[in-house]
This record gives structure tokens, C-alpha cells and sequence, in this order.
């Protein structure tokens, strides 16, 4: 054959293929949906259970009525399974607050940082941040410490009015979790 044309003759370990799917691609095709539809049956309950319980998606959030808290007088509720210091500061604590130098501080931070733009509000987790006691002034006639705000009784530690660290072993001041004013009375804590 001169002309350099040539005739491809199908092996002979090959089936001829005329475009029409073949019996062994229909079978792969099956197994690769079915090996797909078992993992997705296997994997889906492993990250379902990673998804908290309903118990826990209760208290991710707190409400709390601030209608009732006098100027001077604060509340303990729960949040997250601990105790939320809801305060309601007097003009004078406020003033004292604000007068503070901040460079003084151990976890420098001022009023208005901890307040979130209402500065009569002050709502901190009530957990020492030393070894997670629960400090006394809340509420009135419980010891205060000498800065008018918190005492913890465990160790000493010492908070002033805007709950942030001025005497003692705790290392910060005492936690301010996320919260939203929902209303002009109630506040979303979480």
C-alpha cells in the first residue's frame, strides 16, 4: 500500500464499541453511586452529633428585665450555666469609674469599653477570673471591697465599680459576654 493510507483493525483483547454504553460501564456506574450513597449515609450522623443538643441551644441566649434594677442594685441570673452580674450603676459610680487612669490597670479597659454605649449597665460574668470563685456586691450589703465594686472572698481579689481588676491575685477583670439592648427594659445576653 503505496497510497500511506492505513486500516486500523481493532485488537483483538477489545470489544468492538459502536458509542453504546457497555454492560461493565453501567456497572461501574452503580458502584460508584451506591459506595457514594453509603458514605454520605455514614458521614452525615458523625457531623449531626457534633451539633449541640437542644438542652444547650436553650441557654446559648439569656433575656434579662432590667425594669427592675434601681440605680445602685444589681441582679444575679444564669447564663451558660454561670452566674451574670447585672448592674445598674449610680451616677457617682460612674463618675468613679470614669476617673480612673487606665494606665494604671492590670487589664486596662475603660467604662465605655465595658458597657457597650450605656453606661449605667454594667453586665460581666460573675466568675473571678483568678480560680472562679463568686465575688460578694451584687447586691447591696455584701461586701464591696475598698474600690465599690466587687470582692471576692476566696483569695481577696479586689474589683472597682466597673468590675475591672484593682487589688489581689485575679489576673483580668471579670468578663463581659456579648449582649444586644433588645429593648430600652431588656437585654439579650449571648
Amino acid at each position: 500500500m503505496a497510497s500511506g493510507n492505513t486500516l486500523e483493525v481493532p485488537r483483538q483483547d477489545e470489544p468492538h464499541h459502536d458509542g453504546e454504553p457497555r454492560r461493565r460501564d453501567f456497572l461501574n456506574i452503580a458502584a460508584v453511586t451506591a459506595a457514594g450513597v453509603g458514605g454520605i449515609a455514614i458521614v452525615v450522623p458523625l457531623i449531626n452529633q457534633m451539633n449541640p443538643s437542644a438542652d444547650v441551644l436553650a441557654q446559648s441566649t439569656t433575656d434579662v428585665d432590667l425594669s427592675k434594677i434601681e440605680a445602685g442594685q444589681g441582679i444575679v441570673t444564669s447564663f451558660r450555666k454561670q452566674p451574670l452580674f447585672v448592674r445598674n450603676l449610680t451616677p457617682a459610680e460612674i463618675a468613679e469609674a470614669d476617673k480612673v487612669d487606665i494606665k494604671t490597670l492590670r487589664d486596662p479597659e475603660t467604662l465605655a469599653q465595658r458597657t457597650r454605649g450605656q453606661k449605667n449597665w454594667l453586665i460581666t460574668l460573675g466568675v473571678c477570673t483568678h480560680l472562679g470563685c463568686i465575688p460578694q456586691g451584687i447586691t447591696s450589703g455584701e461586701d464591696r471591697g475598698q474600690y465599690g465594686g466587687y470582692f471576692c472572698p476566696c483569695h481577696g481579689s479586689q474589683y472597682d465599680t466597673a468590675a475591672r481588676i484593682r487589688k489581689g491575685p485575679a489576673p483580668k477583670n471579670l468578663s463581659v459576654p456579648d449582649y444586644t439592648f433588645t429593648s430600652p427594659t431588656t437585654v439579650t445576653v449571648g
